[in-house]
């Protein structure tokens, strides 16, 4: 995804957190994206990159953090938030596979090995929606961009000549579903109540957007504007939950992860 420096916006005057949200260590991801969902929160926060945070989350060094939906999936027993997410429904623009040719043409996939979550959609996708099972290692004729970098290739005029498959966008082509990158997961022994304290920072955020667009250096602000507000969507309802539980699913027929059981959202 988008990523970018972290500049704390100062919380909405008279706002305060919720007393129960700041008792609890809440980590959140470095990326432009994640704005909204929490430059309205006062308290302390752990910034650090989406398979950190997955760690500190997995052995309770954490409370709550944003993760990537993989590792969400692939730990079972978290409570995850409903109604406050990182998610596409069409082109997410920052996360694609760049190819020369036809699909069925490549033998090898390069991938960053910080993409684990993108990853693994991508050989969901190929497999089950195109029955086709490349090599993934450290280079290849094609290759995953996500984050800076896949924007960087997007708007450079010297890779013209690349295909380019947006991920959000085959996926919603495919299932007609929108598709939720990250999400908000609470060990199991937080208070059920704190999604509500979730969802309402994600509301407040929202309307924070311009000041986010004017405060960042990521990309352009025509760009920063369009990607937080055409690309990106941060409560995509039922269908979001559907989308979640037929990727596990996938994963699973997949052997990419055990059954994790059923999903609780609260």
């Amino acid at each position: 995804m988008l990523s970018a420096h972290i500049h704390r916006l100062r919380p909405i005057t008279n706002h305060q957190s919720p007393i129960t949200l700041r008792s609890l260590r809440i980590g959140c991801v470095q990326y432009l994206n994640s704005r909204p969902l929490i430059c309205d929160y006062d308290g302390p926060v752990v910034f650090e990159h989406p398979a950190v945070l997955a760690e500190m989350l997995f052995a309770g060094q954490l409370d709550i953090a944003l993760v990537p939906v993989f590792e969400a999936l692939r730990h079972p027993g978290y409570q995850l938030v409903d109604g406050a997410v990182i998610a596409s429904d069409g082109p997410v623009f920052s996360v694609f596979l760049a190819h020369r040719g036809p699909l069925a043409d490549i033998c090898k996939i390069a991938l960053d090995p910080a993409s684990l979550s993108s990853a693994h959609l991508l050989k969901v996708m190929l497999a089950e929606f195109h029955d086709l099972h490349p090599e993934y290692g450290a280079d290849g004729d094609a290759r995953l961009l996500i984050g800076n970098q896949a924007i960087e290739f997007r708007m450079n005029p010297a890779n013209a000549d690349w295909q380019l498959l947006d991920l959000g966008e085959e996926w919603k082509r495919c299932t007609r579903l929108p598709f939720v990158f990250a999400l908000w997961a609470m060990r199991s022994d937080v208070p059920p109540a704190v999604a509500d304290d979730l969802r309402a920072l994600k509301k407040s955020g929202i309307q924070r957007i311009p000041e986010i667009v004017a405060n960042d250096d990521c990309a352009t602000p025509e760009l920063r504007h369009r990607y937080l507000t055409e690309h990106i969507r941060f409560d995509v309802g039922e269908r979001g939950k559907t989308a979640i539980a037929l990727y596990r699913d996938l994963l699973v027929k997949h052997h990419l992860i055990a059954d994790p059981g059923a999903l609780l959202f609260v």
